[in-house]
């Protein structure tokens, strides 16, 4: 499971057997042992996998031709991936697969799914990249963001960040702005790339930064909290050029947000209640001009089900991953624009992060 959930195992396990009555979905056009055909339109589920199980998994799914293909990377290599499949970036022809309890980055060819190499590196979480030659990675216990070289597969120094846990980046242009998660930090901090030292120190309204977007007007949002360690979650809209916060907002308490995207010119976000209820709990949205947060769920998570994964596609589907208690096929779900349902179909172990490959 994700560094999150890590904060709150025992919680977790104490709901492995209220989640292991939920009813399974069954697989839709579900082809595990078998390749995709080279094609446009290809969604990657990322699959977390359990925790010190060793069950993560790459999932695709072919928007074109409705097709499901389970585990492609083992598929391939004949090997697991390894435990906890955080996310995934492609640089140039190679998907970076970062394996957070594995300790490595594992890099597949775009077109092949073959293994290219493994990059050693502590706990990554989120890779981001500034060229082809210079990448940035994200490192779980410890302050050090990593400097790699993808081409090379080198890891070429690290930026020692002033807090806990880097999480969250964002590369624009020659910045690199990084969130750490760490309880007793309101700020992130930005990564100068051709100096590798951080040049700027920006205050947000909440502890814990964890997740960095950017709007269709170039401004930041940083969501930040930790509700299970008692730090309530915020919104911070900032301007990159001067460190102005513009606006924040404050969630409830029991408010529990995860995996903000933004898309066109609102923003999305998951709300999880990991006790079963169904307050707080599904998909939201609102206008990144609200100066509010929304009240109503867009897309309503149900009695004892929380949601883990949430994307949007370049045609505008909405994709929802229901990890299911990480203790057995997590499925994912599809909408049109308007939240009606379209698409179900399971996959691996904890879908976590979506990618989507719709130019290749």
């Amino acid at each position: 499971m994700g560094r999150k959930d890590h904060k709150i195992a025992g919680l977790v396990t104490a709901l492995l057997v209220l989640f292991s009555a939920c009813k399974k979905d069954s697989p839709s056009n579900n082809c595990c042992g078998t390749l995709p055909v080279k094609d446009s339109e290809n969604v990657y589920i990322v699959c977390e996998g359990q925790y010190q199980v060793g069950d993560a998994s790459l999932y695709l799914y072919n928007l074109r031709t409705d097709s499901v293909y389970g585990d492609i990377y083992k598929t391939v290599n004949g090997q697991a991936l390894g435990d906890i499949f955080q996310s995934m970036q492609l640089i140039g022809n190679n998907f970076f697969l970062c394996i957070n309890n594995s300790n490595k980055i594992v890099v597949i060819n775009r077109n092949t799914w073959l293994l290219q190499g493994t990059i050693n590196i502590p706990q990554p979480r989120y890779i981001v990249a500034v060229s082809d030659t210079q990448a940035y990675v994200s490192s779980l216990y410890s302050k050090n963001v990593y400097v790699i070289n993808p081409q090379t597969l080198a890891v070429k120094g690290t930026v020692v960040m002033p807090s806990l846990n880097p999480e969250g980046m964002l590369a624009v242009s020659n910045n690199v702005y990084v969130c750490t998660w760490d309880t007793t930090t309101k700020n992130i901090y930005t990564i100068n790339a051709i100096t590798n030292h951080i040049v700027q120190t920006i205050p947000v309204a909440g502890y814990a930064p964890d997740e960095v977007l950017q709007d269709n007007e170039h401004k930041l949002w940083i969501l930040s909290g930790n509700q299970p360690d008692g730090r309530v979650a915020a919104f911070t809209q900032v301007d990159p050029t001067t460190g102005q916060v513009l606006k924040s907002m404050t969630f409830p308490a029991a408010a529990n947000p995860i995996k903000a995207i933004i898309h066109n010119d609102t923003l999305y976000f998951i709300e999880a209640n990991y006790n079963g209820g169904t307050q707080y709990n599904g998909v939201y949205r609102m206008p990144v001009t609200s100066a509010s947060l929304p009240t109503q769920t867009f897309i309503q998570a149900q009695q004892n089900q929380y949601f883990y994964a949430l994307d949007i596609d370049p045609l505008g589907n909405i994709y929802v991953g229901d990890p299911k208690g990480f203790n057995q096929k997590g499925s994912v779900s599809i909408y049109h624009t308007d939240g009606t349902l379209f698409k179900q179909f399971s996959v691996g172990t904890g879908p976590g992060h979506f990618y989507f490959d719709f130019n290749n």
